[in-house]
């Protein structure tokens, strides 16, 4: 079996990727937009083959998809236009006739038709794909990522969930949750929510911060309002120094 990951560098993909490599039977190619960086990311995994794939290039789809019978994708961020940006390649996995379409879409997707994820799920069966969706729940790796500058300089969870509880999962598990998905036919036009262990209030998060980093996490709330202010702010000092 032949499986295109496209995004294998990614924090869902390169998981992924190591989990196939492990199993018997199964060929990964790896669908890259930049080649040359791709190879060198990849270059432990000597039996991944690697093709240069671009969503909004319709001539990298047919060499990316040869002999395929399976594809993994994630929609990047950039990407906020599925109608534009994803129907055509959707359309070329239709006329190869993929066996198989594992798409990382987001929890609770089903109750907010506003995001691109909803929209590709819904082309996606449209076009009546062979599909897994998987509904993640936040991303674990967000804290050391996306509010990493607020935690490291600040030392502060700067997000505006309230009291709210989250249950963080971890990347490497969703792209392990994939790997089983693309393996095993009993998941086969399934949409799996998946979550972590434990909902935790980010008053218990910055808690379990503190004690592993030795030092205070404090957490108070944000509003959305305040937290949209230092957001545009902050970006806005970005262009500053960009224009400098």
């Amino acid at each position: 079996m032949k499986i295109l990951v496209i995004g294998g560098t990614g924090n869902i993909g390169l998981p992924l990727i190591q989990y196939l490599d492990q199993q018997v039977g199964v060929q990964v190619v790896a669908g890259a937009h930049n080649l040359h960086k791709d190879e060198q990311l990849l270059a432990a995994y000597s039996d991944v083959e690697i093709r240069r794939f671009d969503f909004l290039d319709e001539t990298t789809f047919d060499a990316a998809l040869r002999g395929i019978q399976k594809v993994f994708f994630v929609r990047p961020p950039q990407l906020a236009k599925p109608k534009q940006d994803m129907w055509p390649f959707l359309k070329c996995l239709q006329a190869h006739h993929i066996e198989q379409v594992v798409f990382v879409s987001l929890m609770g997707v089903e109750h907010n038709p506003m995001t691109p994820h909803h929209q590709i799920e819904q082309m996606i069966e449209q076009l009546q794909l062979p599909y897994t969706f998987i509904r993640p729940s936040f991303f674990m790796q967000n804290l050391n990522t996306t509010h990493r500058v607020d935690i490291q300089q600040n030392h502060d969870l700067f997000i505006p969930a309230g009291r709210s509880k989250t249950s963080f999962i971890d990347t490497r598990d969703i792209g392990e949750i994939a790997g089983v998905a693309l393996l095993d036919t009993q998941y086969l036009q399934q949409k799996l929510t998946v979550t972590g262990p434990e909902a935790l209030t980010y008053q218990q998060i910055a808690a379990l911060m503190t004690e592993s980093c030795g030092h205070p996490v404090t957490y108070h709330r944000p509003s959305l309002w305040r937290f949209r202010r230092v957001m545009l702010k902050r970006e806005s000092r970005r262009t500053m120094l960009m224009l400098w």
